[in-house]
């Protein structure tokens, strides 16, 4: 696909930040945008300002209602929404399920519901919206980093799977982004992630380079690269390094 115009793209979580910028960016484009969100007022209002059709509801469970909207073709599918949860092992049950629901299966369920037509007419495109703690762990931020792994493996495996029938897969693999999670990410994030934090914006025009290039990994922070090289050519002085940060959160009174 070397443009979007006219395309049917899906883009959930699209209530504010990354979303948001990327459904902007899609219809700026000139694709015909599906938002989707929870929070119906905020996808309306989106809606309105970029011609898109608003879906609110769980974002697992909407490619029928979004195909519907998009007279029956999904060609780009955005499983953008996510969830940030702080927390080590001893987080409540609830808190690793819900992460688990959100930053996983939502896009195994999505994946599940597109795939048949996108092999049958031979390509689609699924975008990931993962997280650098998905590529290098994030101080913490257990259920997070765990379920991010997660987010960037199912891609990988899409990918690797599917890509000579012509399924197209990014994972986007931002740092800090100026977005409500990365307050949510607490005291760690603040430490880590807001001195480099860009906006959403910028997100959306790394996802737009890569789609033009088909490269898997969207680096919108493009030094997250070279941490993941780092961390696989000598682990365990990555891992000591991570462990030094660690001990600063823990000593500025995380």
């Amino acid at each position: 696909m070397s443009t979007v115009q006219g395309a049917g793209v899906v883009v959930t979580g699209a209530g504010g930040g990354i979303g948001a910028a990327l459904a902007r960016r899609f219809a700026a484009e000139g694709a015909r945008v599906v938002v989707n969100d929870l929070d119906e007022s905020r996808i309306k209002a989106l809606a309105e300002e970029t011609g898109a059709v608003a879906v609110a509801g769980d974002a697992s469970r909407i490619v029928d209602a979004a195909r519907g909207a998009l007279d029956g073709t999904i060609d780009v599918y955005c499983a953008n929404a996510g969830l940030a949860s702080p927390g080590d092992p001893l987080a409540d049950e609830e808190v690793w399920a819900a992460a688990w629901d959100v930053n996983v299966m939502a896009h195994v369920r999505a994946a599940r519901a597109l795939l048949p037509d996108w092999l049958e007419r031979g390509g689609g495109r699924f975008v990931s919206t993962a997280s650098a703690a998905g590529l290098l762990t994030m101080i913490g931020a257990a259920p997070y980093s765990v379920t991010k792994h997660g987010a960037v493996a199912f891609a990988e495996w899409l990918s690797l799977t599917y890509r000579h029938r012509g399924v197209k897969v990014h994972a986007i693999c931002p740092q800090g982004v100026r977005t409500d999670m990365l307050t949510a990410a607490g005291s760690a994030g603040e430490l880590v992630l807001a001195p480099g934090a860009i906006e959403p914006e910028a997100v959306a025009d790394a996802l737009f380079d890569a789609m033009a290039q088909d490269r898997f990994l969207v680096l919108p922070h493009p030094e997250v690269g070279r941490y993941y090289q780092a961390r696989a050519e000598d682990t365990d002085r990555w891992l000591r390094g991570m462990n030094r940060l660690q001990r600063t959160w823990e000593e500025t009174g995380a």
